[in-house]
């Protein structure tokens, strides 16, 4: 501890001096990191406030990716059915073909129409993005959470669109001895009544049917999930504008404090300077 003893003017200076000092420390950091809160010894409340905003935002930012990849299942998905859709109207097209071909011409197109028949099956198969497959399987199922902080989340079955199961189990059930040949012994089988051609096309219409309302569902969901990842997108840029909001320095304000307080510190500089000179004014009557 100092034993020098200095007068009150001086003491009032060197007292201005050392708390523009340390306000002009405070305004230079400020600047140079672009934060007014770089921890929870600026302050605590703001620190642990901007904080929190921010844990949220990275949580909400992996949830976001999760929905992005989502949306890439659901439009694999999509985009099968929709390759399904024709590979079935070509399955049509062979069928109406039929009515008016021979014997021989009927047993080429029962062999493309088996061979287009098994291209559908293994389509839909390899409709897969990341190890999930929503439409070869009634098992399978997308789930997205997207919050952490509510129970909010989306359940989306996968659905079993296979020929066994849209068309095949159709046409056995529907139409006539006649056409169980066309399935399992060839359209040269079949007898040239056109109604057996047309009750088959009229099953593979109705597979189609219920490939475009599948289609349809999973569309639909495509879309209110491209409408949650913008509102997470904006939501992310939200709590991250208000994390700033606490945190992030005006450099303009900054700049004007740092200004000011040079100039306050000449002034304290000189104002010491004076005090010190009148104490040795005074000295000097001493001599």
């Amino acid at each position: 501890m100092s034993d020098i003893i200095l007068g009150t003017a001086t003491q009032q200076n060197l007292l201005a001096l050392q708390n523009i000092n340390s306000n002009l420390d405070t305004t230079q950091g400020h600047l140079a990191s672009g934060l007014k809160v770089a921890s929870a010894l600026d302050d605590a409340v703001k620190f642990f406030q901007a904080q929190g905003l921010d844990n949220r935002a990275g949580d909400l930012s992996l949830r976001k990716d999760s929905i992005d990849q989502g949306i890439s299942s659901l439009t694999t998905a999509v985009n099968a059915t929709q390759s399904a859709i024709s590979v079935l109207q070509q399955l049509q097209g062979i069928l109406n073909a039929a009515k008016t071909q021979t014997a021989a011409q009927r047993a080429s197109s029962a062999k493309q129409f088996s061979t287009l028949a098994q291209q559908f099956d293994t389509l839909l198969n390899d409709a897969s993005y990341q190890g999930l497959n929503l439409v070869n399987s009634s098992k399978s199922s997308l789930t997205l959470q997207f919050s952490n902080a509510t129970a909010s989340k989306l359940t989306i079955a996968g659905q079993n669109l296979l020929y066994s199961k849209v068309v095949t189990a159709g046409l056995i059930s529907k139409v006539s001895n006649a056409a169980k040949n066309l399935v399992t012994k060839g359209f040269s089988a079949v007898s040239n009544a056109t109604s057996v051609f047309d009750t088959a096309f009229q099953s593979l219409q109705n597979a189609i049917n219920s490939i475009q309302a599948a289609a349809q569902s999973i569309g639909g969901n495509v879309t209110f999930l491209q409408t949650r990842l913008d509102f997470t997108s904006q939501y992310i840029v939200t709590l991250q504008g208000g994390a700033s909001k606490l945190t992030v320095a005006d450099v303009n304000q900054e700049s004007t404090n740092l200004v000011t307080l040079q100039t306050r510190q000449q002034l304290a500089i000189q104002s010491l300077s004076i005090a010190t000179q009148s104490e040795q004014a005074v000295l000097r009557l001493f001599r």
